[in-house]
């Protein structure tokens, strides 16, 4: 089983496809099968076009791949489709998965991702495609591939050896934007509509790995509205939010390393789903004049009980 440290997926070159070859090399001659793969594919340089897998960490790939493309031509089309998946963050290791099919590092054995591989990346990555209305398909049916005990490609996100691991981010079905402050009754009326609103600050823990880690400030929660929720359970649920919607997070903050936001959303069973963000900066006026009028506003639905 290749292992590998944790790194950002187009960097993962050293230490995982280092350790690949010192497997191979101490596997012995290979053979027959070795002369039969050069006579029946062949190595090929990455294409710039090809932006699912160029500057993955090797520079070529086989052709026929694993999914039996016959052409570069076909490849990058066919691998082009899975690029929105990636924009939506649902696996770190997604990235290394399709690449290790689509574009296969040219050695003398064919080297499948292992079957712990694909099942990771199918948990995270299977109901965001079903929001959009694409199943799983059976081309990348997990069973395929070989167990973790063979020769395989294995997950670099995850330290084995880990006690405790934390929740592999998971992107949301829904688009998550930083919104602009419009006017203070427009987001007075979204407060309102909304289960809970709070506002918080956001730190980014580290800047290494494709999908950031995003903490809470426990100092820097103002509570505005607390709806179904306790107020003492709010952190925890919004740390929640923070560690499974790496989607969302990400877009909130825009690249900084931390923020102050005003968010409002709902509450989903076990979990909460933010809906609209806005950024708590002195220009944001609308947005201040907002959360002062709010202590002293009531939403449509206070002001019919009163009646």
């Amino acid at each position: 089983m290749v292992t590998a440290h944790r790194r950002h997926p187009s960097r993962v070159g050293g230490p995982w496809l280092l350790g690949l070859t010192v497997w191979l090399l101490l596997w012995g001659s290979p053979g027959a099968w070795a002369s039969y793969l050069r006579r029946s594919s062949s190595c090929m340089p990455i294409p710039h076009r090809m932006a699912l897998c160029y500057d993955i960490g090797y520079s070529e790939m086989r052709i026929p791949n694993l999914l039996e493309h016959e052409t570069m031509t076909e490849v990058i089309q066919q691998s082009s489709s899975w690029l929105p998946l990636l924009a939506r963050e649902c696996h770190p290791d997604a990235r290394i998965f399709l690449c290790s099919l689509f574009a296969p590092i040219c050695l003398d054995r064919l080297i499948y991702p292992c079957r712990s591989l694909c099942e990771a990346v199918k948990r995270s990555c299977a109901p965001v495609m079903a929001c959009y209305g694409y199943p799983w398909p059976e081309i990348l049916n997990c069973n395929k591939f070989p167990a973790d005990h063979e020769l395989c490609i294995a997950a670099v996100s995850m330290d084995e050896n880990a006690s405790s691991r934390r929740t592999v981010p998971r992107a949301s079905c829904k688009d998550c934007e930083l919104e602009e402050a419009s006017t203070a009754r427009e987001i007075l009326e979204s407060l309102c509509a909304n289960d809970f609103a709070v506002k918080i600050r956001i730190l980014r823990k580290n800047t290494t790995t494709s999908i950031s880690d995003f903490d809470l400030d426990p100092s820097r929660v103002e509570v505005l509205k607390h709806g179904p929720l306790l107020r003492t359970e709010i952190p925890s649920r919004l740390q929640q939010w923070l560690d499974i919607d790496a989607t969302c997070a990400h877009n909130i903050m825009r690249g900084t390393h931390a923020g102050v936001f005003v968010v409002s959303g709902e509450v989903q069973s076990d979990k909460v789903v933010v809906n609209k963000a806005y950024a708590w900066q002195k220009r944001n006026r609308n947005l201040h004049q907002a959360v002062r009028r709010w202590k002293h506003h009531r939403c449509p639905e206070q002001a019919g009980r009163k009646v």
